[in-house]
């Protein structure tokens, strides 16, 4: 089965086919990182415009990558929440109306079981169980996985997301937008030590977090230098390194907490901040003390993207699953209440 499938959750237009039989064939992602950043974060309707702006002519580009025409797809994966709601309508509306044209099947993917299942598409993919850690700028949730579609909701955070708390703690020492990249490039150049941040909720049982708390005290450090005179320059880089350990290591504890209560030793980590280097290599020193193993994606599919989506679909598609023609999104949508295959 040839799969097109297509992300308009945010801020990146992601395209890609996905064969059943021989795996990616090709994708392509626009992101509006520079249409955004002068705004601080992403702008909504900028983001839609935008989705319409990109979508055709990327679908051109990845049909013209794989030696593909309109006439060879089998079917239609699309983005349907969680998300933006006018980003989402146009990957929807774009993949019903080609679905239709078509005469195909489309189907709607839950954008978070898209970055669960993205590190699929490597040459050495976990097996089921596992415990996967999705952590982006909208979601920190550890999630017991058993199947696709069979998933158990084990923690997440009560407030800010980890990917948000980076953002928001970039945005407030006068750093570029997304802030994860910027915050993770001046860790690199820290004092460790000069500065220490609480490990939130890390001394209590359960497998919640909360990182709103983290980013005040981000804050009131940053305040604190600005009040003394001190370098701003090194300031940021010493709270940024500090507040990467500190989220860091918070999500490598309730980690291993989650790994030790479902008995597994296998941990898949997906989505943007999955990306972030200090945080596989304190997973992979965890996982190796524990005579485990970490999965994640290759850097370009942990972000938004097209492949995820394909990939994702393609698996309900096979199963038999697909949707009516009504053009339907989620902002929220709980990945539990997903069907399992």
């Amino acid at each position: 089965m040839l799969v097109l499938g297509l992300e308009t959750s945010c801020d990146e237009t992601g395209v890609a086919l996905y064969d059943s039989e021989r795996g990616l064939l090709a994708d392509a992602l626009f992101s509006q990182i520079d249409l955004h950043r002068v705004y601080g974060g992403v702008v909504p309707e900028l983001a839609s415009r935008d989705h319409v702006k990109r979508m055709l002519p990327l679908i051109r580009q990845v049909l013209d990558e794989a030696g593909k025409q309109a006439s060879d797809i089998d079917a239609l994966a699309y983005t349907a929440g969680p998300g933006l709601v006018g980003a989402l309508l146009v990957g929807a509306s774009c993949a019903q109306a080609l679905a239709f044209a078509w005469g195909v099947p489309a189907v709607g993917v839950h954008h978070m079981e898209g970055h669960l299942l993205a590190p699929m598409l490597e040459e050495q993919p976990p097996a089921f169980p596992f415990v996967a850690l999705l952590v982006s700028g909208g979601h920190t949730q550890l999630v017991r996985v058993d199947g696709i579609g069979q998933y158990q909701l084990l923690g997440e955070s009560l407030d800010d997301a980890a990917g948000e708390a980076f953002d928001k703690t970039a945005k407030l020492m006068g750093l570029n937008y997304p802030g994860g990249p910027e915050i993770a490039k001046l860790a690199e150049q820290g004092t460790p030590g000069r500065f220490v941040f609480p490990r939130p909720m890390t001394d209590r049982p359960g497998l919640d977090f909360s990182f709103s708390g983290l980013k005040t005290f981000a804050l009131n450090t940053w305040q604190q230098c600005r009040d003394n005179g001190d370098d701003l320059d090194q300031a940021r880089r010493d709270i940024a390194l500090a507040f990467q350990q500190a989220v860091v290591e918070t999500l490598t504890i309730k980690c291993k907490r989650a790994l030790k209560q479902s008995g597994l030793k296998s941990l898949v980590i997906a989505g943007g901040v999955s990306a972030n280097k200090a945080l596989r290599e304190h997973l992979e020193g965890m996982l190796g003390e524990m005579k485990g193993k970490v999965f994640y994606a290759r850097p370009r599919f942990c972000t938004d993207n097209g492949a995820m989506i394909a990939y994702a679909g393609c698996q309900r598609l096979l199963a038999g699953q697909h949707e009516d023609l009504a053009i339907k999104v989620q902002a929220r949508w709980p990945m539990e209440s997903l069907p399992a295959l």
